[in-house]
């Protein structure tokens, strides 16, 4: 995939962190040395749980737009339920990728497509990072390394330096060991090659 600008919509429920995740994705594109990077939400039911979509974009030369996408290179899904009631597709350019936060494997989904799978269990590895607040598994932050290893586009050592420039101390590094498991623990329904021009 050779774009100048790379478009990425998360689709996520009210209070699983999907516009934070944009928002530190956006840095860490900005450290990769991209030189145009945004980050936005899309307000809509404003309530914990309800379908929110946030959105990234970043290339190499500056960025002047700053709708909504509408025709995404990645779509990162960060609770799978949401393919029941949402076409995270929509849109989506043909050789796109969806990666999902999921214990499946990518060949477990069938989402009517001809498109790039890949799958990471972020929740379980922010679980094992101790990334827990008020019983709560905070895995926004995690899916970011897989993320880095599904696409190729930010190095995971980028998004661990944006990981410890939004959270300190042992917040911190208990981000980046959820995010490098994520990495690790990635799996793709086959190569995807994204580059941009």
């Amino acid at each position: 995939m050779n774009r100048k600008c790379i478009e990425v919509r998360w689709h996520g429920r009210g209070g699983q962190g999907a516009v934070t995740a944009a928002m530190i994705l956006a840095e860490a594109a900005y450290y990769e040395g991209y030189k145009g990077v945004t980050a936005a939400p899309f307000f809509g039911a404003e309530r914990r749980g309800a379908p929110v979509i946030a959105t990234t974009r970043f290339g190499w030369e500056p960025i002047r737009t700053f709708s909504l996408v509408e025709c995404p290179d990645v779509v990162v899904v960060l609770d799978e339920s949401l393919l029941k009631v949402v076409n995270v597709t929509a849109g989506l350019k043909a050789d796109g990728l969806v990666f999902i936060n999921s214990a499946k494997t990518p060949d477990a989904f069938d989402l009517m497509a001809p498109v790039n799978v890949g799958t990471t269990n972020a929740s379980q590895w922010a679980r094992e990072a101790g990334l827990i607040v008020s019983g709560t598994v905070l895995f926004n932050t995690t899916i970011l390394g897989g993320l880095a290893k599904a696409t190729g586009l930010i190095s995971l050592e980028n998004i661990e330096k944006a990981l410890r420039g939004h959270f300190k101390g042992e917040a911190g590094e208990k981000n980046v060991q959820g995010a490098r498991a994520a990495y690790a623990g990635t799996m793709l329904l086959k190569e995807c090659a994204m580059a941009c021009a």
